[in-house]
């Protein structure tokens, strides 16, 4: 009889420094940071455990790159000075930006849009608002190794729950 309290005892104790254990690297996992651009006004989260700020910073935004070097977010903000609709701007990106990837999600709203896909082995998501009645272009954007799908796309996910944009600076 004690000898078997013991061993629950003993089990008990495994199987607490065992979920212990998981919960530090899962809370590791999950620390995150979140910027805010002090001239826009956008904010974003990401995942420390997969990014870190590059330098030099800018005040217009900011990229952060991967602890391996293979993936990039970035995040910034830019007065359409040249008065592109939402269309014209989302054609420009798909034409300068991605030209030959095979895009696979694209939604469209009346402010936004989002550019997803593949392109030459790296899968883009960008996602792009129109601000300050058209006169800022707010965006961030995620790039990653496709062999890396599976652990980025879930930080995707995170990213895109954190960001609001800024009305700031709308002159």
């Amino acid at each position: 009889m004690a000898s078997s309290r013991l061993l629950r005892a003993v089990v008990w104790s495994f199987c607490v420094l065992a979920v212990g254990g998981l919960g530090s690297a899962t809370q590791a996992q999950d620390e995150t940071a979140t910027y805010t651009n002090k001239r826009f006004g956008f904010t974003l989260t990401y995942p420390t455990a997969h990014f870190r700020p590059k330098e030099p910073l800018s005040e217009d935004g900011r990229v952060w790159i991967s602890h391996d070097g293979h993936a990039h977010l970035l995040a910034g903000a830019l007065p359409n000075d040249d008065e592109m609709g939402l269309k014209q701007y989302r054609d420009y990106l798909i034409e300068k930006s991605y030209p030959g990837a095979v895009i696979s999600y694209a939604p469209v709203s009346e402010t936004w849009f989002v550019l997803s896909g593949l392109r030459e082995g790296t899968v883009f998501y960008e996602r792009v608002t129109f601000t300050c009645g058209g006169k800022l272009i707010n965006s961030w954007a995620i790039l990653y190794p496709e062999a890396d799908r599976r652990r980025y796309d879930r930080v995707v996910e995170r990213v895109a729950r954190s960001y609001r944009v800024g009305q700031s600076n709308c002159g």
